[in-house]
């Protein structure tokens, strides 16, 4: 994962890059068509960004080569003609503005909830567009579906779910970008304290957030891994995050793996401790993302462009620690998460109490990235698979490739600036100790001693 941004005080394309330029490095614009102005103006920011600034230093490099011989050289190393091409590009009109998009209020949201006050969806030309509270997984799901809003907060499995056909009917959406990675945790009452190990939960009652949500399928991961049978040892009760915090003090649970900040709230509210981080489960696992159907996409081409642009900027945005405490104080309202910062602030910066007398330090506690690793979809689709969920014969790098769009957001990434990932979207990830190749998932499938397909 990346912690860098977009520099800031680069010039745009088209604006003036240095005030001070000479007559020899400037172009009369009365004489010249919209395609040239723009295209020197590129060139002029392409400097500037070079020598930032200096202008002294532009001057002599433009006089021992012309300015033509300058660009040529820079060209070897700079896609400028690419540069100019985009700039010319005129900015398509946008098909509605004012979007609905649905989100939880959990800390997975965190980008698409803080594009709304921090001004990322305005930045786009997204003006009037709205983020709407859900109370639960299947709340979303079905506004997705009935077109009530126009993109959502999905768990990653969510719309892999929708697309197959499993849970509801068939309805194809896409995953243009992941929102966060980690982020979530096994919380027990704090009657557990003394416990340590997943073979120490045989018999308890645990809460899930969804059926199709990551938390189930590392549960269940968990669980059989420690020789535990997710679906005869232990009870499984979906339960909407907001309310597990209350399940646990009452004691109708033994304890949940949910989402933040729910987990941290239980050890603010003295009612129970973190067990396990899902870090420690699958380093860098994803959890939810930025979903919409296929049909807005290919209906409203340009508004989804700016839709995608705009939570890939928040999200990079959001990977930088420095603005963890701004971004936890814009998210904590009531029209938002409704939470305390102080407990938003643990969870964003990774230093918490864990409610077993400890101060811990882990600043990848949640991470966020956009891009959605295929693989992810992959390993996700297995566990579907494992646990009954998928029936029949899968075609799981068809799927994958329908729902994870990598190859466009690697573009976006690189359209604003961002470091984008290399190579395959198809990776290798390691599960508690267990090497997953997504080329080969139903050996992998067949490993598991502990399944029901």
């Amino acid at each position: 994962m990346t912690d860098k941004t977009k520099n800031s005080d680069r010039p745009a394309a088209g604006g003036t890059a240095d005030s001070a330029a000479t007559g020899e490095e400037r172009v009369l614009a009365g004489t010249q068509d919209r395609e040239t102005i723009i295209g020197r103006a590129v060139e002029e920011a392409v400097l500037h960004g070079i020598f930032r600034g200096r202008t002294v230093t532009r001057r002599g490099f433009i006089r021992q080569l012309g300015l033509a011989g300058a660009m040529a050289v820079i060209a070897d190393i700079f896609p400028i003609n690419a540069a100019k091409a985009l700039a010319n590009d005129p900015p398509k009109d946008l098909e509605k503005t004012a979007l609905k998009i649905g989100f939880i209020p959990i800390n997975c949201a965190t980008p698409i909830i803080m594009a709304h006050p921090m001004g990322f969806y305005e930045k786009h030309g997204l003006k009037g567009t709205e983020v709407v509270k859900g109370a639960g997984w299947a709340m979303i799901r079905d506004w997705a579906v009935s077109k009530q809003i126009d993109c959502a907060h999905m768990l990653a499995p969510m719309p892999l779910a929708l697309t197959t056909g499993v849970g509801s009917s068939t309805t194809p959406f896409v995953i243009p970008a992941l929102e966060n990675l980690n982020g979530q945790a096994i919380v027990l009452h704090k009657k557990h304290k003394d416990l340590t190990e997943a073979s120490q939960l045989k018999g308890m009652t645990l809460c899930i957030p969804f059926e199709f949500s990551i938390h189930n399928l590392l549960l269940r991961y968990y669980l059989a891994e420690g020789g535990v049978d997710p679906d005869k040892d232990v009870k499984l009760r979906v339960v909407n995050p907001a309310e597990m915090v209350a399940n646990l003090k009452a004691e109708n649970v033994d304890g949940f793996i949910g989402p933040e900040p729910f987990n941290q709230r239980a050890v603010f509210e003295d009612a129970g401790f973190i067990f396990k981080l899902t870090h420690d489960i699958w380093p860098d696992h994803p959890c939810c993302a930025f979903a919409c159907s296929r049909e807005f996409v290919t209906q409203m081409p340009n508004t989804f462009q700016a839709a995608f642009q705009a939570i890939v900027d928040a999200t990079v945005f959001a990977t930088d620690h420095k603005n963890r405490k701004d971004i936890a104080k814009a998210i904590a309202p009531r029209n938002y998460l409704n939470q305390p910062v102080e407990v938003i602030e643990q969870v964003l910066t990774g230093d918490f109490p864990d409610g077993l007398g400890n101060m811990r330090h882990i600043p990848d506690r949640i991470s966020f990235h956009p891009f959605p690793w295929n693989s992810m979809a992959v390993w996700i689709l297995t566990q579907m698979k494992r646990w009954g969920y998928l029936q029949g014969d899968v075609d799981y790098r068809k799927i994958a490739d329908e729902v994870f769009l990598s190859a466009e957001c690697k573009n976006i990434m690189e359209q604003e600036g961002y470091p984008a990932p290399t190579g395959s979207p198809y990776a290798r990830h390691v599960i508690m100790g267990k090497e997953f190749d997504p080329a080969n998932p139903q050996q992998y499938l067949d490993s598991f001693p502990i399944r029901r397909g």
